[in-house]
C-alpha cells in the first residue's frame, strides 16, 4: 500500500510541475509580446488617405490616420 501512495504522490507532483511550467511559459511569452509592442513604434507609412479623389479603384485606406498629412 505504501508504493501506491508514493506513485500517486509522484504523479501529482509531475502534473503540478507541468502545469506550473506551462503557466510560466505563457507568462514569459506574453511579457515578451508586451515588451516588443511598447519598445517598437512604426513610422508613418504611405497610404491612401480617406476621401482622396485620385485613389485607384479598390485601394484600402486607414479609417483614421494618426499621421499628419
Amino acid at each position: 500500500m505504501s508504493e501506491t501512495g508514493t506513485m500517486k504522490r509522484g504523479s501529482r507532483l509531475a502534473i503540478w510541475l507541468l502545469v506550473v511550467a506551462g503557466l510560466v511559459t505563457v507568462g514569459v511569452a506574453n511579457w515578451h509580446l508586451v515588451r516588443v509592442a511598447i519598445a517598437t513604434a512604426p513610422d508613418c507609412v504611405a497610404h491612401v488617405r480617406l476621401g482622396e479623389a485620385h485613389a485607384p479603384q479598390g485601394s484600402l485606406s486607414a479609417a483614421q490616420s494618426s499621421c499628419s498629412p
